[in-house]
């Protein structure tokens, strides 16, 4: 038997909230998590009308948990339920920090309960009062700071939907999601750090607003309070707050108002508006943090991240549980390799959560946590990208022995996770410990049949769950949605990872099934960065896919060139730059390498996924459906691309 890296005590699954739920619903647990999962997505109506109750959603409840439809996404929660998110994440009176703050330039900020509460009230005010209702849309281009957070739950306090972009993005990336949702207002700051340098983020506004018509009005924060702001043609964020009464007024919607739209990664055109509902990500957060994370009042969050990611949204969701939540903004390893967990030490943290990527960065370091006290830490929650069996047992050895590490896999388009770690099970080396409580995660086989112990296949769900999406914005007949998750398998959900099933109920992620780039967890789309490369005048065509690289995936540009001219290194270094400018610093590819013919199919499209399988030495099955297959020939045993 395959011998675990770590395994819950006794007194913790015993004190754990996933056994008071288990006591909650009446059900013996026997600390068996399978047998849980498996009655909960036997029995959705009890399970997640008996979550609501346990986690003390604050609302009209309703008396239809699931109304049916034959259509998947269809079907509807709590259908007749009424809530307002704000009033559920502001629930808690106290004195005590809500909501903390660090720069990598060492200053902190932080706000309490009482504060938060009063600010969030003012500021939905102030867009009460400029005429912003139920429905329109708010974007921010914004650093990871304290107003952020008081943006959006002033938004989601009157209904108005909020969409957030980090200031990483260039005015492409930028104008390209929000112009899809006509956002009334810009939210913005007037700079930000990344690795020692500061970055200007209104240079970049002129140029946004000319793309986007719809935006009126533009406010803009002072990232550091104690420096003066000279914004003659926008709106100071601080000055409204202190010139608006407060608003204490919360009004209650449908449980699937549209709360906040998330972006896709934009692999075959612009990216796609995932549009998510207010009661669908707080129930589903609530779930997560308590029955999964074990996070209760009064504990501590740090999850580091950018507002451009989805894990952003999650983090913000753990206020709901009474926990403070904590915020860095910058480098991870700037100004030194440990700041992240020299803050965890200092402020007591409870839950950290990071990308793979930067355990993986730890680990090829050989950085040692020794001198640090992380005695506070019970869990460590790591996405992205998959988990690497070495930097598992990297952090048992390295960061803490008595950890619960929990690698979690879900996306964007759930703001949540499919699979991830639990207070019963075991940790086992590589391995996501069990499926998301309530929702009916299973691996198909091509032909959709459910796969064995052991063996790898598509990551589906076969039942409908409460934070699917509500709708893509702009999708008035529902086909992006439905090619998006249904085009595999007929009424089930087709998440796109190709996954590994364990004789552990545990989970292998095996990376995307698409042709997403996914370089550190972070989802790209390839149409990015054509947009960028074939705007350049010496490049005819470009072909850009993920290669296989050190436990993660390193982006490599392909492209021909006009007459086939040199690409030489002052060729590559535009190209670079370009990308890096208009996109962002993860869209750069490590390798640009110049090659005579773009393979593509009979009807004109280029084939990412067969190159990508090709430089991984992978089989291709379908070179029927190429029409120059001669061309893939080139890409095999690329010396440029030797690990």
């Amino acid at each position: 038997m395959e011998k675990f890296l770590w395994e819950p005590s006794g007194k913790r699954k015993k004190e754990s909230l996933l056994e008071d739920f288990s006591k909650f619903i009446n059900r013996k647990s026997n600390y068996n998590f399978k047998n849980l999962w498996k009655w909960s997505v036997d029995h959705p109506e009890e399970f997640w009308s008996k979550f609501w109750d346990y986690s003390k959603i604050i609302g009209d409840k309703g008396k239809e948990i699931i109304k049916y439809n034959k259509i998947f996404n269809k079907t509807k929660f709590f259908s007749d339920s009424k809530l307002n998110y704000t009033e559920n994440i502001l629930k808690k009176k106290s004195s005590d920090p809500a909501i903390s703050f660090l720069s990598e330039k060492g200053f902190e900020e932080e706000i309490s309960w009482e504060q938060l509460y009063n600010k969030v009230c003012k500021f939905s005010n102030y867009l009460k009062s400029i005429g912003l209702k139920k429905g329109d849309r708010v974007a921010a281009y914004v650093p990871n700071k304290i107003e952020s957070i008081i943006s959006f739950l002033a938004c989601a306090k009157n209904g108005i939907i909020w969409s957030s972009c980090s200031p990483d993005f260039g005015t492409q990336g930028v104008v390209d999601r929000f112009k899809q949702i006509e956002p009334s207002i810009l939210i913005t700051s007037d700079h930000y750090f990344y690795n020692g340098k500061k970055i200007n983020i209104l240079e970049k506004i002129e140029d946004i607003l000319k793309e986007i018509s719809s935006i009126k009005k533009t406010l803009v924060f002072a990232y550091n309070k104690k420096e003066e702001m000279n914004i003659p043609n926008y709106i100071n964020f601080d000055e409204v707050l202190d010139q608006t009464e407060v608003d204490e007024s919360f009004e209650r919607f449908e449980f699937n108002h549209p709360i906040y739209i998330l972006f896709s990664s934009g692999t075959t055109g612009k990216p796609k508006c995932i549009t998510h509902g207010a009661g669908n990500v707080l129930i589903e957060h609530n779930k997560e943090f308590m029955l999964h994370c074990d996070i209760r009042d009064n504990e501590k969050l740090f999850y580091y991240t950018t507002t451009g990611w989805m894990m952003w949204n999650w983090l913000v969701g753990g206020l709901a549980t009474g926990s403070s939540i904590f915020l860095f903004d910058g480098a991870p390893v700037y100004p030194k390799i440990d700041i992240l967990l020299e803050y965890c030490q200092k402020k007591k943290i409870n839950l950290f959560g990071v990308s793979a990527k930067y355990i993986d960065h730890l680990k090829n370091e050989k950085y040692n946590s020794k001198s640090l006290d992380l005695n506070s830490i019970k869990i460590i929650t790591s996405t992205g990208s998959p988990l690497a069996e070495e930097s598992f047992k990297y952090v048992y050895e390295n960061i803490k022995k008595d950890v619960h590490l929990a690698s979690i896999a879900g996306g964007t388009d759930l703001v949540g996770c499919l699979v991830l770690g639990n207070l019963y099970s075991n940790v086992y080396m590589g391995e996501i410990q069990g499926q998301s409580l309530g929702i009916d995660v299973d691996v198909f086989t091509d032909e959709g049949k459910s796969v064995k112990d052991g063996e790898k296949g598509e990551l589906v769900v076969k039942k409908p769950f409460p934070s699917m999406p509500v709708k893509f914005w702009g999708d008035e007949d529902g086909q992006k949605y439905h090619k998006a998750y249904f085009n595999r398998f007929e009424n089930i959900w087709h998440h796109g990872d190709f996954i590994e099933r364990t004789k552990n109920n545990g989970f292998v992620m095996r990376g995307r099934s698409d042709a997403t780039l996914n370089p550190g967890g972070v989802r790209i789309g390839t149409s990015e960065i054509y947009q960028q490369v074939e705007d350049i005048d010496f490049i005819t065509e470009g072909l850009v896919v993920g290669q296989d690289y050190n436990d993660d995936v390193r982006i490599v540009l392909f492209v021909t060139t006009r007459n086939n001219e040199d690409l030489d290194d002052e060729k590559i270094k535009l190209i670079k730059s370009r990308i890096k400018k208009n996109c962002s610093p993860k869209h750069v590819p490590s390798i640009i390498i110049k090659v005579p013919e773009i393979p593509r199919t009979k009807s004109g499209k280029i084939v990412e996924l067969a190159v990508r399988k090709v430089i991984n030495g992978e089989f291709i099955n379908n070179k029927e459906a190429i029409a120059n297959p001669k061309a893939l020939k080139y890409f095999e045993n690329l010396p440029q691309l030797k690990l």
